[in-house]
């Protein structure tokens, strides 16, 4: 299994959002060397998991070792300053802080579901 801390070090050479009509949001994220990873969820029954809000400028992550790459969730309940969601039985907020010395981001991503399927974010390697 992928963790985000394990780009730590590593430099971006691309970074791509991708959002289609479906509610599938992804985020497709190149290396120097050659690697290639993407930041989804695969859609289950009864749940949505996608990208809620990015704060930074994703290009400051392009070209310099990542110095910091970390995970922080919060499960059933919603962080300070951000908005209560509406009915959902069960939600994860799932931060991802990525920065280098050019400056940093964090994407937020929210998933919602009965309470008997994923709300997680995977990350998987795309090429081999």
């Amino acid at each position: 299994m992928i963790k985000i801390e394990d780009f730590k070090g590593k430099t971006i050479s691309a970074i791509e959002i991708r959002r289609s009509d479906e509610d599938d949001h992804e985020i497709v994220i190149a290396f120097r060397g050659g690697e290639v990873y993407k930041m989804c969820h695969f859609q289950d029954c009864c749940e949505t998991v996608e990208i809620e809000d990015i704060c930074g400028d994703l290009y400051d992550l392009i070209g310099s070792p990542l110095i910091e790459a970390e995970e922080v969730t919060s499960e059933d309940a919603t962080p300070d300053g951000l908005t209560e969601p509406f009915g959902d039985d069960s939600f994860t907020w799932t931060f991802y802080k990525l920065g280098t010395k050019n400056g940093g981001v964090t994407i937020r991503w929210y998933g919602a579901s009965n309470g008997y399927y994923s709300e997680s974010v995977d990350i998987i390697r795309v090429n081999p």
